[in-house]
């Protein structure tokens, strides 16, 4: 999918309260950032921040990170942070892309990741990009606690299917495994995403899974 330039919305983002910028100077630091010790949640791909934002209104004594790396959608974001009363202090955004997670973050620094309608990146040579790939799992494993979990959603099945056997080679511990969402015991508390919402619409069915790390690593 492509997506429309807006312009100056890197401008913008340059200068809004909401966004964390030289992000690299606070690896092993965030907790000063938000000025409490409370658990750090990160979405990696936030898009327009639905999802992180009422994770945010729902649990004020977690800390959220959306990472985004296209400036016109995290400009959306940013848009309804900017109307969002009373404002949200544990939530803040970084535009980078999250192949660079490990220099932003400490080993141990994140408490669990939420990985949200990623991009599928359906050719082979590029499966590596998939935030669901073993290069992937590697980084959360780098920076994530050992009792964290990673918790995945798609309407993309070949993406689902990939995404469940590349957690069971990387010896991965598959906590919850579902096709169908909205129809599981799973879907109490369940945030939908602005993707989710017009997918399910469509009569696609959700995809998710949680995952936690292998025990010897």
């Amino acid at each position: 999918m492509r997506l429309r330039n807006i312009p100056g919305a890197r401008e913008t983002i340059a200068e809004s309260e909401f966004v964390i910028h030289n992000e690299e100077e606070y690896k092993g630091k965030w907790k000063e950032v938000f000025g409490n010790d409370n658990p750090i949640h990160l979405e990696i791909g936030t898009g327009k921040g639905s999802f992180i934002m009422e994770s945010a209104r729902r649990n004020p004594d977690i800390n959220y990170i959306g990472i985004e790396k296209y400036s016109s959608v995290l400009l959306r974001a940013l848009e309804k942070m900017e109307e969002e009363e009373p404002r949200l202090t544990n939530l803040v955004f970084i535009r980078m892309d999250a192949e660079y997670i490990e220099n932003v973050f400490e080993k141990d620094e994140i408490d669990n990741i939420f990985l949200n309608f990623s991009d599928p990146w359906p050719k082979e040579r590029t499966a590596k990009r998939r935030l669901t790939s073993d290069r992937f799992l590697k980084r959360y494993t780098n920076i994530m606690k050992k009792s964290g979990r990673v918790t995945f959603k798609t309407d993309n099945i070949d993406l689902f299917n990939y995404s469940v056997e590349t957690a069971k080679e990387c010896n991965w511990n598959i906590l919850v495994e579902t096709r169908d969402l909205h129809k599981s015991e799973y879907n109490e508390g369940n945030i939908m995403t602005e993707y989710e919402k017009k997918f399910s619409q469509l009569g696609n069915k959700i995809n998710m899974m949680i995952i936690s790390q292998p025990e010897n690593e």
